[in-house]
């Protein structure tokens, strides 16, 4: 007996000590798993502060550019065709960004969008001629997608459940620069040459937001990203996916060790191919979605200060107050958007339809108004419907797209919007030759439409949460 015994004595303390290692191990692996979930929260915030100046930094130049350039003289027709030549540049630069970023990685092209547009907008601050004034829009009108890189940004480092409230945090944050940009911009712009120092000071903001982006931990961010891409493969993604993913690194390994003009050659037909992938998809419902909302709340405003003049007699100041108010609402939305998506168990298409119904309501009900009062009432709880469809919208792009072509999906939605932004006036000016309610009741029929859609193809993506529509 004392024999045997001897044995079971020493195999206790080794059995013991085994369990302490696994203990340590997995203690090890919580701390490490732990230190990763807090580098991506400070990763997050630090998104939100570049969010913040980027609108910040805009919103202090955009409101003043018409007075500018119609004190260097251009005609009215001229000021109209340099304004519009952002929007076109945005149309066809967006798609082609996005996948840029999706092949060089966000880092570069983000640091590149930025600096650019710090450019443009230092351009801007010399233009005492026209044709200054318009070359100063080209770097920004093709390079301005900052923003877009941030959300793809994001869309990588976050899961897709809590993708929507990191998006609606996201928005808040460039919500509130744009609250306070123009604010600002009006209180330099009092000082003589006050537009040139606006842009020097917008210019100086990009620089620093460029600063920002490139102390960010990105190391500790690519580890984060490729354990999340490897959950993501072991859990859900198809073959599909995984060839995707693996001809992203491919050519990422290529661009890095090829030649010059081969890795150009190369990521120009990496995003030609990743377009016509897109372009093929089943995503055009929710594209089309995207579009006809767009078309809706931008005929929402389009004539928005001049029809509560018209119909209330309203002056334009009130009219800005309103709108102001209606921003500070987007941002409290913004924030609320966590207990709304738990609410809704996650169904971000089930979310989506109910705040395009609920838009469609609140824009009949202030083309129908009867008082100033009912303007309010719709324009209070229209700034939650937009903000909460807006972040729904690009949740479910990149739900049904996949993560590996983020930057291409958000930039797709770009140039859609870009479209809407291009047709928006011109229905606008026809509906406002019949009454000042045509545009509103115009948006009205483009919001049934979309709800239209996407209740017929309701079932394709409310049966499963988290479906991945590929080609």
């Amino acid at each position: 007996l004392p024999a045997s015994a001897a044995p079971r004595a020493v195999r206790k303390p080794g059995a013991a000590a085994a369990r302490m290692d696994e203990e340590e191990d997995e203690d090890g692996q919580g701390r490490r798993a732990a230190g990763r979930r807090a580098a991506s929260a400070r990763f997050v915030r630090c998104l939100y502060a570049v969010g913040f100046l980027d609108l910040f930094g805009v919103s202090m130049v955009v409101p003043l550019m018409n007075h500018h350039i119609k004190s260097l003289g251009a005609s009215h027709t001229v000021a109209g065709i340099i304004g519009s030549l952002y929007g076109v540049m945005q149309l066809f630069s967006s798609t082609f960004v996005g996948c840029w970023s999706d092949i060089v990685g966000r880092q570069y092209s983000l640091l590149a969008c930025i600096l650019l547009s710090a450019l443009g907008y230092f351009l801007l601050g010399t233009s005492t001629t026209v044709f200054l004034f318009a070359i100063s829009r080209v770097p920004v009108g093709i390079f301005k997608h900052t923003l877009s890189i941030s959300k793809a940004l994001l869309s990588d480092l976050v899961s897709e459940r809590d993708r929507p409230l990191v998006m609606g945090r996201f928005n808040a944050a460039s919500s509130v620069g744009f609250i306070l940009g123009p604010v600002v911009g009006g209180y330099l712009a009092e000082f003589e040459g006050g537009f040139y120092q606006t842009s020097f000071i917008c210019a100086s903001i990009f620089l620093l937001n460029g600063g920002l982006v490139w102390m960010l931990p990105w190391s500790e961010e690519n580890t984060g990203n490729r354990e999340h891409y490897q959950d993501k493969r072991t859990n859900s993604f198809s073959a599909k996916a995984n060839h995707d993913l693996h001809l992203k690194q491919t050519t990422s390994r290529a661009v890095t060790n090829n030649s010059f003009f081969k890795s150009v050659w190369t990521q120009v037909a990496t995003v030609l191919k990743k377009i016509k992938g897109i372009a093929c998809s089943n995503l055009w419902n929710i594209f089309l979605v995207r579009f006809l909302m767009s078309v809706a709340i931008l005929l929402y405003y389009s004539n928005f200060t001049l029809a509560l003049e018209e119909r209330f007699g309203v002056k334009p100041l009130f009219a800005g107050y309103l709108m102001s108010y209606s921003s500070a609402l987007g941002v409290l939305a913004g924030c609320l958007l966590g207990p709304i998506t738990r609410l809704y168990r996650h169904n971000t298409y089930r979310l989506l339809l109910h705040s395009s119904t609920f838009t469609c309501v609140l824009i009949l009900l202030y083309a129908s108004a009867l008082s100033i009062w009912m303007v309010i009432l719709s324009s209070t709880f229209l700034a939650f419907s937009t903000t909460i469809g807006r972040t729904c919208i690009i949740d479910l792009e990149l739900t049904a797209g996949g993560n590996e072509a983020s930057g291409t999906l958000l930039g797709v939605g770009q140039s859609v919007t870009s479209v809407g932004r291009i047709m928006a006036p011109l229905l606008s000016g026809i509906a406002q030759e019949f009454s000042p309610c045509g545009p509103p009741s115009l948006a009205v029929g483009l919001a049934l439409v979309a709800i239209v859609i996407m209740n017929a193809n309701k079932q394709k993506y409310c049966s499963h949460g988290n479906l991945k529509l590929k080609k």
